[in-house]
This record gives C-alpha cells, structure tokens and sequence, in this order.
C-alpha cells in the first residue's frame, strides 16, 4: 500500500466517522488526483481542460453522495477510480463520442487506471471478464493482464495474430459496453 493510498484511506476513514475537516482534506487530495486523471485522458481524446474540470467535479461529488458504499477492508483508491471511470464514460456517452473515435492504442487507458493496476478490485474484472466470449477473453487476458506478445497469445488461444488482435479490441469494447451498461441500472 503507498504512502497515498494510507493517507486517503485515513481521511476516508476518518469522513465516514463524522468528521468534517477530514472529509474536506479527503475530497481536495482527490479532485488533484482526478484532475491530473482526467486531463490526461481528455487530452489524448483532443478534449478540453474544462470538460476535465466538469468531470472532476461530478466525480468528486459521487464520492460524496456514495461514500457510504465505499468498504473500508478494501483499498480506497480502486473505488475512487471506479467512480472516475464511469463518469469518464458517461461523459462520453452523453456527449455522444463514440469508441470508434478512441484511437485503439488509447482503448486500454480508458478501460484501465494507469497507477493503480495491481490494486484494481479482481472481482469486478473477472466477473466482466466472464461475460466475453471464449477467444476474446483469452486474447485480454494473456495480452493485457499477463503481458504476453500477440504472437504467444495467438499460440495460447489456438488463433492466428490477426484475430488475437481483432479479438482485444472488440474485447475492450465489449467491456465497455458492459460497463456502461452497469453504470445504468
């Protein structure tokens, strides 16, 4: 766990026991955090700061409204950045970007947060994982979460290169549009 990743935890902690100054401290370290994350992600799309800024501040206020679902034996920020996901796809929808305008080598950085890969919550991507069909999810799973080469995955999942690749990036789509459709209901 980082020196971060405590701190946050603490004033979470903390926030959820009544205390105000906390929680105040809590959302500020977080609207820096989501404001270099969704600068970043925006910029790579050829989208605006203050599109950023709006993002920033929609998902600083779901963690206000929703802190109450936020499981304190887990890590803090793979919930935050969840939040920060799904806000970043609804923007997306609403503005009616299509992932067919997401260049594919940007597709993993939307579906992935950069600093936190090795506390993501496994639950939530192995039960999406499962939905994807058989040579879809083998071609994620040995590419993107194993770090195999296109040409070891095509030998793992008995396929050709071709459709390893065409598979990861339906795939990567298709999770989400599951995950859009989560964020829904």
């Amino acid at each position: 766990m980082t020196t971060h990743e405590i701190v946050l935890k603490a004033l979470m902690l903390a926030s959820l026991d009544g205390d105000a100054a906390a929680h105040r401290a809590l959302l500020e370290r977080l609207s820096s955090r989501l404001r270099a994350y969704y600068k970043g992600k925006l910029a790579r799309m050829g989208r605006g700061v203050a599109e950023a800024e709006d993002l920033v501040q929609e998902a600083v206020l779901a963690v206000h409204f929703r802190r109450h679902t936020y499981d304190p034996a887990e890590a803090l920020t793979p919930w935050v950045h969840g939040i920060a996901r799904y806000k970043l796809i609804d923007f997306l929808r609403r503005t009616r970007t299509s992932w067919t305008d997401v260049p594919i080598e940007e597709a993993d950085t939307i579906m992935a947060h950069d600093d936190n890969v090795g506390t993501e919550s496994t639950y939530d991507v192995k039960r999406l994982m499962e939905r994807l069909p058989k040579n879809m999810r083998c071609s994620i799973e040995a590419v993107k979460l194993e770090g195999l080469s296109i040409a070891e995955a095509a030998q793992r999942c008995g396929l050709s290169e071709p459709e390893v690749k065409v598979n990861i990036h339906r795939g990567l789509k298709a999770l989400a549009s599951l995950i859009a459709r989560e964020t829904r209901t």
